[in-house]
């Protein structure tokens, strides 16, 4: 006797389930987790050893470079020229106290590099408060511009140390004559550079400025100041230089306290040891001043 055996639709979805396996566990069915993970570090990346060699490397090879070379020409015996040995010597000597007070001719060269500085700083102050002001002028207007423009053109060749006897028959005095000096050599690159940064200032800009009806303050603080800061800076900067420069010579025809009449009084006592020092520190000063606007230009950017 055979027995059938029928399957119900129910017997056929349980067998259905059991043939294509468990079901998948939902969300509130899975298990929970143990723990979680802890937060990946953040991965540190290598360090630029190549970039600090190329930034380091190549300065110190060259000082190193003219050091040789210098010790070389000096080997002779005889030559009269201070070896790098005996500078050093004569350095570590002279900074040991640089602020001394011997009399009003005879004083560290702390108190020197101190007196030519404020002298710069005086000058290029006065040239700063003028020049940049002209400049906007000149860029702005072209009646102003075609006024000014001979005479920039005639002035700004002549020699700085041209200006010196001017300013000592003016002042009749040496100190007032140097700060004239620096002001009418550093004039120049401010006011140039100024004009130039206003005169490539878009005309979409000046435009817009004329559609809203902006008062001339407003145009010149919200459009022209922004467009010629880079241009600004950069006369700034060889204004600087050139004040710099000039205070030493400057110094060397009017005396009193300052590093250039210091190299001219120690070229008069037959030192040269302390000439060649005072080269270097010049050189070193002039760098720092440099260095401090291009910081102050990449501080002040409107990019």
């Amino acid at each position: 006797m055979v027995s059938a055996v029928f399957h119900s639709p129910m017997n056929s979805a349980a067998d259905d389930d059991q043939a294509a396996g468990p079901a998948p566990l939902t969300a509130a069915a899975q298990p929970a987790k143990s723990a979680e993970k802890p937060a990946a570090r953040p991965t540190r990346l290598p360090y630029d050893w190549r970039g600090l060699w190329l930034r380091v490397l190549p300065p110190v090879l060259g000082l190193a470079l003219l050091i040789g070379v210098w010790a070389l020409l000096t080997m002779k015996e005889g030559s009269g020229f201070p070896t790098p040995a005996q500078t050093w010597q004569a350095a570590v000597k002279l900074f040991a106290d640089p602020f001394y007070r011997n009399g009003p001719n005879d004083q560290g060269i702390g108190w020197n590099i101190l007196n030519s500085l404020s002298r710069v700083g005086l000058g290029f102050g006065l040239a700063a408060a003028v020049g940049i002001p002209l400049g906007f002028l000149i860029g702005r207007f072209e009646f102003i511009n075609r006024m000014a423009s001979p005479l920039i053109s005639l002035l700004k060749p002549v020699s700085p140390l041209a200006w010196l006897p001017i300013g000592l028959l003016v002042f009749k005095s040496a100190n007032p004559a140097a700060i004239w000096t620096i002001f009418i050599c550093s004039i120049w690159p401010m006011v140039v550079n100024t004009a130039v940064g206003v005169q490539r200032v878009p005309q979409d800009y000046l435009n817009v400025a004329k559609v809203l009806n902006l008062s001339e303050w407003k145009i010149l603080t919200k459009i022209l100041f922004p467009s010629v800061l880079p241009y600004l800076l950069t006369g700034v900067r060889l204004s600087v230089g050139t004040a710099w420069l000039v205070i030493v010579a400057a110094e060397m025809l009017t005396g009193g306290v300052g590093i250039g009449f210091w190299v001219w009084d120690e070229w008069n006592n037959l030192n040269v040891q302390h000439i060649i020092i005072a080269i270097f520190v010049i050189g070193i000063v002039g760098l720092a001043l440099e260095q401090l606007l291009m910081l102050l230009a990449r501080r002040f950017s409107y990019e």
